[in-house]
């Protein structure tokens, strides 16, 4: 499959595109972004969203039901859609990854991760939600540092009253800086750090009939800018944020007897034999 069968025809020089779009990019707020629309084939993704499974009835899709997310998740490339597969190959090529390396101006080089950990399918229905938050910021398995999302948006006819938008906050978690309504072919690519607090607070109000969909990929580099670490963040985890406001905005679980243990050598000795082996497994 060519470029030009799956990028939009605006977009088939990613090189020339990215190199005009670097310093709108770094200079984004609230953190380093860029929100582009028609960025496919149109044709092409139409078959994308066709095949897009519902990931209820998919097998191995995560459920997640609780104070900070309501949604389902699937990352098992081996049973989606053909299309869908070829569309996550050509997210995971050196082309395209040179792409995302070029636009974000990162300077470590940027590696894909097939294995899909935390991205590949999202659906979230009607009272779905996913609360501001910070990602984990290392794969789970192998020593790297998680540097770039980026989010698919498959949502035709997808109306500013259904919500569901990304909102991307300051630092502080004191204001929204960006919102973005998921509609069809829009993508958004950001730059992933302990401060990129960024999520779609407010239940989804779509017809029970529709779902918010969207695909997700994220890209590792091996080390990163110590600027971009939280010191305070012990653990390798999605951080969740209350919003200034809202009062009891997210269930945030005390870690403290956890932290206090992960400064012990042997503590520390047992999780890497869990990931190396166990996980893996």
């Amino acid at each position: 499959m060519e470029i030009k069968d799956i990028i939009s025809e605006n977009y088939h020089d990613l090189e020339a595109f990215s190199n005009s779009k670097k310093s709108f990019y770094s200079s984004a707020m609230p953190f380093p972004n860029i929100e582009l629309n028609n960025f496919f084939n149109q044709n092409f993704l139409n078959k994308v969203l066709k095949e897009f499974p519902n990931l209820e009835n998919l097998e191995k899709t995560n459920k997640y039901i609780n104070k900070n997310e309501i949604k389902y998740a699937n990352n098992q490339y081996d049973l989606f859609p053909e299309i869908i597969k070829n569309f996550l190959d050509f997210l995971n090529s050196a082309t395209f990854l040179n792409f995302i390396q070029n636009i974000t101006s990162i300077k470590e080089n940027l590696v894909a991760d097939k294995e899909l950990n935390g991205g590949g399918l999202h659906e979230i229905r009607k009272g779905g939600v996913l609360k501001i938050h910070t990602d984990f910021n290392r794969h789970p398995k192998l020593d790297l540092d998680r540097r770039v999302n980026l989010l698919i948006y498959l949502n035709k006819n997808w109306k500013e009253e259904y919500g569901g938008h990304l909102e991307l906050w300051d630092r502080d978690m004191t204001k929204c800086k960006k919102k973005v309504l998921p509609t069809f072919n829009k993508i958004v690519i950001f730059s992933t750090n302990d401060f990129s607090n960024h999520g779609h607070p407010n239940p989804v109000n779509c017809p029970n009939d529709c779902s918010r969909k969207s695909i997700a990929l994220y890209y590792f580099s091996k080390g990163r800018p110590l600027e971009e670490i939280n010191k305070d963040y012990i653990k390798n985890k999605t951080y969740f944020k209350d919003r200034f406001g809202y009062f009891n905005d997210t269930d945030n679980k005390n870690d403290k007897f956890k932290n206090f243990l992960r400064n012990f050598k042997f503590y520390k000795l047992i999780k890497n034999f869990e990931k190396k082996y166990i996980r893996k497994k």
